[in-house]
């Protein structure tokens, strides 16, 4: 039986920028090996798998080599699909059974809201050779569930960042969200994130890296509301907003593909 799927170009306003995404409406659960076989096909940094449920849809990812706990711009991608598709009316919520608890979408105009938890970094004294492997060396680390965050305290030297992907992917955690303020008016931090461990050395931009952005930003600027930019080649905007223990992500998408799976 045919599979509708789709791929997006999520946190983008234009095509072929942003982080695509691909996303698999299915009619009932599949087995984990065929899901993590189609995602090393799509070889992008994220397929999603859905399936309709009673009170919403049932919602994995997988990177080319894994699945994962969490994930922003694929979420992101699935309620775009579900609202362009019909498969939700314009103004009703988009419900999301994941790993990581309940995840909700909806539309807010051109854009789409995530609701997300929060995962707040606490300090911690950097991994022994860490600096070496990243090519420079932060002014703070911190441990959130699922990565290292990394504040530099030059913007040029995160963009010109060329870290040892084959060492950092022997460090015990999924990726490394590096960051600095940003010196364009536009944004209030900028941030790249890389994940070798996961088969993805670079996102081109993360959502769930952004749970731990927003809170770490937030308090350092004594502002909720807040915009990011992640500086990969691609490049996106997130913006973000930290209430309590959950944090609102605001992103666009655009659809560059339909097809079917086979």
């Amino acid at each position: 039986m045919a599979t509708p799927s789709y791929i997006v170009d999520a946190f983008a306003s234009t095509r072929f920028t942003g982080n695509p995404a691909a996303v698999c409406l299915l009619d009932e659960p599949a087995e984990a090996g065929w899901m993590q076989a189609v995602a090393a096909e799509m070889n992008l940094s994220e397929t999603a798998f859905l399936v309709q449920q009673a009170d919403g849809f049932n919602l994995r990812w997988f990177t080319p080599v894994t699945e994962v706990d969490l994930c922003g711009h694929a979420t992101l991608a699935s309620a775009h699909v579900l609202w362009e598709t019909d498969r939700l009316k314009p103004d009703e919520t988009a419900r999301f059974h994941t790993r990581s608890g309940l995840l909700t979408a909806k539309r807010a105009g051109d854009w789409i809201e995530l609701d997300f938890p929060a995962t707040p970094p606490e300090a911690i004294e950097p991994p022994e050779g860490l600096s070496d492997l990243l090519g420079s060396v932060p002014r703070y680390v911190g441990r959130t569930p699922f990565d290292l965050l990394l504040e530099l305290t030059d913007e040029e030297e995160l963009h010109e960042l060329m870290p040892d992907f084959a060492g950092l992917s022997r460090l015990p955690v999924r990726g490394f969200i590096v960051t600095t303020r940003s010196n364009d008016a536009r944004y209030d931090f900028q941030s790249r994130f890389f994940a070798p461990a996961t088969g993805v050395n670079e996102d081109p931009v993360t959502g769930s890296a952004h749970c731990a952005l927003a809170p770490y930003w937030a308090g350092h600027l004594g502002k909720s509301k807040l915009t990011g930019y992640q500086a990969s080649a691609r490049g996106g905007i997130v913006k973000v907003e930290t209430i309590g223990d959950r944090v609102k992500l605001h992103g666009q998408a655009l659809t560059t593909l339909r097809g079917e799976l086979v």
